[in-house]
């Protein structure tokens, strides 16, 4: 009679976490934000910091797999803390989830070394699925945007359409979007660490790429083109993107 032999059955090993770092200056998002990851078996959230300078510093010592962003922060422009991180840590992946709309931002975080941007009204289990595609090797924007993109690869930009605005340098960009938030000089050279005089002379890049004549036609597309509405500026042929 032959005895029954049983096999040892080891216990499988666990699956390493893919460690998250959250950056979020509010702290109910980053509470939000890493009850969601957390929730996850193949993720966790290894640290969070409210600011620019320390997520930068946080990114050099916790060597996280992906960094959540938001983008407006204080002490630092969103747009120049990515391509901070990806100078300094060019194998580290970048997802921005921010309140800002993506038709505005998603191509310029792209650009700037991100591999995602989401908007904050997305829910948890969207930026979960977000922050794995974009950890499997895959880019993590909105259907609506992903057509955008490429509509925009595709197609001449029209005169005053939002597509036209890769011509701005992203500096010049972040101004007009901190003018349409009806920012002062000094309080967009605070912001964005430049001086008045700095701010000043985008100001006037901006007026004759985009073909306005004085302050007031530059506020009042400013103030349009943050509310998505269409800004008709004439073209300009002769603007070029600046630094």
């Amino acid at each position: 009679m032959k005895a029954d032999v049983k096999k040892s059955s080891q216990p499988s090993s666990p699956v390493p976490r893919r460690r998250i770092l959250v950056v979020d200056d509010h702290p109910l998002m980053r509470e939000g934000v890493a009850r969601w990851v957390e929730r996850a078996p193949d993720l966790e959230v290894c640290g969070e910091a409210d600011n620019a300078a320390a997520g930068l510093a946080m990114a050099g010592k916790l060597k996280p797999d992906l960094i959540l962003i938001d983008l407006s922060m204080p002490g630092r422009s969103g747009l120049d803390f990515i391509r901070d991180l990806h100078a300094r840590h060019p194998e580290l992946l970048v997802l921005v989830l921010s309140m800002h709309d993506e038709v505005l931002y998603a191509g310029r975080v792209l650009r700037a070394g991100a591999r995602g941007y989401l908007m904050k009204g997305v829910g948890g289990s969207h930026v979960v699925k977000s922050i794995r595609d974009v950890l499997d090797g895959r880019i993590a924007v909105s259907p609506k945007m992903m057509s955008q993109l490429l509509q925009e690869m595709s197609t001449p930009p029209s005169p005053g359409s939002h597509a036209e605005w890769p011509r701005l340098s992203d500096r010049e960009f972040e101004i007009l979007q901190l003018l349409g938030e009806a920012r002062s000089t000094r309080e967009i050279a605070e912001q964005l660490r430049l001086s008045p005089k700095t701010v000043e002379s985008h100001r006037l890049r901006l007026m004759r790429k985009l073909n306005l004549k004085s302050s007031a036609e530059l506020f009042r597309y400013a103030i349009l083109s943050r509310q998505g509405q269409p800004a008709q500026a004439p073209e300009n042929p002769d603007g070029k993107a600046g630094d």
